[in-house]
């Protein structure tokens, strides 16, 4: 199992891009988090093996209908053992 964080640059804060990554991630078999940031991008913890993982990333660069993505940057970290994959509504930091 790998675990990637991904932050997610350009239009992808209020076209449905949260929802999208859940459901995609569900078909996939991905594990993780999704949420906004107060920069306006997206930031996503993924879990899985590394078809599943591949998949998801270049979904990532796609987006929902109305999203724009510019840029996706990924890094591998230590794996968290996520039990499912959960869209975060609100960021307590911000």
């Amino acid at each position: 199992m790998k675990h990637l964080n991904i932050t997610v640059h350009g239009k992808v804060q209020g076209v449905f891009f949260r929802a999208s990554t859940k459901a995609v991630a569900d078909q996939l078999g991905v594990k993780g988090l999704v949420r906004n940031q107060p920069d306006g991008t997206v930031y996503i913890e993924a879990e899985g093996d590394d078809f599943a993982l591949d998949s998801f990333v270049e979904w990532c660069h796609e987006g929902p209908q109305n999203a724009r993505v510019e840029k996706v940057e990924t890094s591998e970290g230590e794996a968290k053992n996520f039990r499912n994959f959960e869209v975060i509504k609100k960021n307590l930091l911000w």
